[in-house]
């Protein structure tokens, strides 16, 4: 065990666009706090939990922290998002 805890905070959406752009909006308001890494935010569908969605790129940055643009965007990972 790595001695860490992971929160889920559930929330209900009405398909996977409209569960990402929600989830987005929560992670960037949470990343104030220093626990928060909004990078590795995932949806799933609630009657299959173990498919997650990845919410923002899954790739590193310089900087050892997550890409916060969309999954397989086009161009360089940024921290800085971006519209889609």
């Amino acid at each position: 065990m790595t001695g860490r805890w992971v929160i889920h905070l559930p929330a209900a959406a009405h398909d996977l666009l409209a569960a990402q752009r929600l989830a987005r909006v929560l992670a960037h308001w949470a990343h104030v706090l220093q626990q928060i890494e909004p990078g590795g935010t995932t949806v799933s569908a609630e009657d299959d939990q173990n498919v997650r969605h990845w919410v923002f790129c899954d790739r590193l940055v310089s900087d050892g922290q997550r890409c916060l643009l969309w999954p397989d965007h086009d161009g360089d990972c940024s921290r800085r998002p971006r519209r889609r």
